[in-house]
């Protein structure tokens, strides 16, 4: 990481050239001569005579009071002690350096400063610093409108949000380099970056992303010749091999690191000898006591003046204390004034905390609550599947359906005000999967087909074929997004026309950013209702809510999902005329898989049939339905336990091929009894039944040993598919 440091101090040093002017007195001469000359022994890496060259233009530029001069050669004086890692010494030139400059206008020599103590203190680990130094070189660049040396100070950020452990915001940054197109200017860039993004996907324990990370930028690496770069780099896939279990690999790269760390460490210990610091060192402190005995000579000189001043002062002092005596009343006026104010702000502060505690109640109510209401609603939902499945009457079959239909209505409004909780106490992560985006907008609009003739619309995606077929990303999230605004586009729009449009912004190799558009000729939006339909329970207006339906929470799970996705969803729409809703997301581009799902489908029933499976449920309703839902595709399930105790001597005294167990459980709970079950049967496939909260996950499910995770109410199919594809894995 050190080279690439060095690169962005070779561009903001190019800019301070081409910016610094060019002065003619024979002082200012000197000071630029002995700038050059300590510029000239950097390069041949003579840095005894280049901190000696420094230090003069440092006088002479003090001498002739060139206060920008004298700043920079601070500044050059900063940057050869960054680079002999000397970084308390380099701290303190450059806030001399910047002293000097906050006293001009706003320069790239001012922020190059600011940047290089973001430097500085990114070394000695003091992140926060580092990071309020980086904003103020972004503040002054913005100023001058200098945008490249913007883009140098997001990567530092990324940087910092990475050390910080701050995953999700550095993760972005990186990504938009390495999706730039690679030019030379900014290959070391991309090459960090990379490197970067690989060391988080290692400590993530997902040691295959952090190889591919690795290997791309050691590859990009290897033609810019970035020995320090590169050293990191090895270290980095010596670790990932180590985790691999590819002993040799790791024993390579370890090897070849600790030979280029050894080779730069010889190169760095020429460049300055410890005798010739001691020595620049000794002879700053001679110049300083030089200076301070000069400083005392004039300040016994200022002390006469100060004495004539003090007998003027005493004069002016008995002026004032007339003057304070007519500002006293005002004085107790405004301090009267003050109690007050600060009595509001304890007032202020008061509601605050209140209406925060009373954000966290509704949270937890509505968790609550809708996590209960899931175990009836699984019972409703269950019966009917399992009395549709046993070829009701026609009579009945309406009312079957009827009631399948408002179980699932009601589903889904759980599901909603569940995910709202979960997004707003930030318990929901991002997934990166390769998936297939054309299937997956295909099966969203066959499954969609029914909704859209009902209002006898028309429904269409276009897609732009330049778009790739499979991508990297979280599919979950997107068919939410896809669902809740083309659900409403067919809801609101009759005998009209709703389009799915997916164009591409930019593309390249490896990552891709498309532009996606649902546009509908429905009833529209009033202008003043567009900035809050994105807030929960918000809808056009009671009429709309009576006459459609509706939860009003579906554009604020989009909302929310899209920013946690990167992008940013806009709203363009007019009664009468129809919505359009619209957002940009970035991809990486993934690779072709063979799809396997119907095969096997086919097997399901042949894989079910007769295997043996353990239900533990504590709800006699449940564990009715479930094991008739188990029984109707073949399997056998003789024992059924309500508790975690009796259901860990079950496994440890009989053979299962499956347990489906039950997360809330009397005593010992299911995540507890799975982890113990564990402790001597890791091959049993046991699947976990919950009604997920708002502080349950399927990785914190599975964490504890489970397999796999089957949410209530159940869905039939999905019940039947995952059941399936575990034991699956057996064969």
């Amino acid at each position: 990481m050190r080279n690439l440091l060095l690169l962005f101090a070779v561009f903001f040093s190019t800019l301070i050239v081409a910016q610094r002017p060019q002065k003619k007195s024979t002082k200012v001469d000197s000071i630029a001569y002995y700038i050059e000359l300590s510029k000239f022994n950097i390069k041949t890496n003579n840095y005894k005579f280049s901190l000696s060259f420094s230090q003069k233009a440092i006088d002479y530029a003090h001498q002739s009071k060139d206060v920008k001069s004298e700043a920079y050669s601070n500044s050059l004086i900063g940057g050869i002690y960054f680079e002999l890692k000397k970084y308390d010494d380099a701290i303190e030139s450059y806030y001399k350096s910047v002293s000097l400059y906050n006293t001009l206008k706003p320069s790239s020599q001012q922020a190059y400063c600011y940047y290089q103590l973001g430097l500085c203190f990114m070394e000695k680990g003091n992140y926060l610093v580092a990071e309020n130094n980086f904003e103020k070189a972004k503040t002054i660049f913005l100023t001058i409108k200098i945008p490249d040396a913007i883009e140098l100070l997001d990567l530092q950020k990324g940087i910092v949000y990475k050390a910080k452990g701050q995953y999700q915001q550095a993760i972005p940054i990186f990504n938009q380099i390495i999706a730039k197109p690679a030019t030379n200017d900014i290959s070391k860039t991309r090459a960090e970056a990379l490197y970067q993004i690989g060391t988080i996907e290692l400590e993530k324990e997902r040691s295959n992303l952090a190889l591919n990370y690795l290997a791309r930028a050691l590859s990009i690496n290897e033609k810019d010749n970035n020995a320090e770069q590169k050293a990191d780099i090895l270290l980095a896939l010596s670790q990932t091999y180590e985790k691999l279990f590819d002993i040799v690999k790791a024993h390579k790269y370890l090897k070849e690191h600790i030979d280029l760390k050894d080779s730069l460490a010889a190169l760095s210990s020429k460049k300055l000898g410890t005798e010739d610091y001691a020595e620049f060192k000794d002879s700053e402190r001679l110049k300083t006591i030089e200076q301070l005995d000069k400083e005392n000579k004039e300040q016994q000189k200022a002390n006469k003046v100060a004495k004539l001043i003090s007998i003027l002062a005493i004069a002016l002092i008995s002026i004032l204390s007339l003057l304070s005596l007519s500002l006293y009343k005002n004085n107790i006026i405004r301090n009267q004034s003050n109690l007050l104010l600060k009595e509001k702000n304890n007032e202020l502060q008061l509601a605050k905390e209140k209406a925060e505690k009373a954000s966290k109640a509704r949270a937890e109510f509505l968790s609550t609550v809708s996590h209960e209401l899931r175990t009836p609603l699984n019972a409703i939902n269950g019966i009917t599947h399992l009395l549709i499945e046993e070829n009701p009457k026609p009579s009945q079959m309406n009312y079957l359906t009827s009631l399948k239909f408002s179980g699932n209505y009601l589903l889904t409004f759980i599901n909603e005000i569940l995910e709202i909780n979960r997004i707003e106490s930030n318990a929901i992560e991002t997934e990166n999967l390769n998936f297939n985006l054309k299937l997956l907008l295909a099966n969203i609009q066959n499954s969609l087909k029914e909704l859209a003739s009902i209002n006898n619309n028309t429904f269409t995606i276009e897609i732009d074929p330049t778009i790739p077929d499979f991508l990297i990303g979280d599919p979950t999230k997107l068919s939410q997004i896809f669902l809740n605004l083309i659900n409403n586009a067919l809801k609101f729009t009759k005998n009209g026309e709703v389009k799915v449009i997916l164009d591409v912004n930019e593309i390249n190799e490896e990552f891709t950013s498309i532009h996606f558009k649902i546009v509908d000729t429905g009833i529209g939006i009033p202008e003043e209702k567009i900035e809050s339909v994105f807030e929960s329970f918000s809808q056009g207006s009671i009429e709309i809510n009576r006459k459609y339906g509706g939860t009003g929470l579906g554009l604020t799970i989009v909302k929310k999902l899209v920013d946690i996705l990167g992008g940013k969803i806009k709203l363009e729409s007019k009664v009468g005329k129809g919505s359009s809703f619209s957002f940009d997301l970035s991809f990486k581009i993934g690779a072709d898989e063979q799809v396997v799902e119907e095969k096997l489908s086919e097997q399901n029933d042949s894989i079910l049939k007769g295997k043996v499976v353990l239900l533990i449920e504590d709800n006699k309703i449940n564990q009715m339905i479930t094991k008739r839902m188990v029984e109707n595709k073949g399997m056998i399930c003789n024992d059924v336990i309500d508790n975690g105790e009796d259901a860990i001597e079950a496994v440890k005294n009989n053979h299962y091929d499956l347990v489906l167990m039950d997360v809330h459980l009397p005593g010992i709970n299911g995540t507890i009894a799975t982890q113990t079950i564990r402790t001597f049967d890791t091959k049993t496939k046991i699947i976990a039944l919950t009604a997920i909260s708002l502080n349950e996950n399927r990785e914190m499910l599975l964490s504890y040993g489970m397999n796999d995770v089957i949410t209530k109410p159940f869905d039939p199919s999905d019940f039947y598919r995952i059941i399936a594809n575990n034991l699956a894995q057996e064969v």
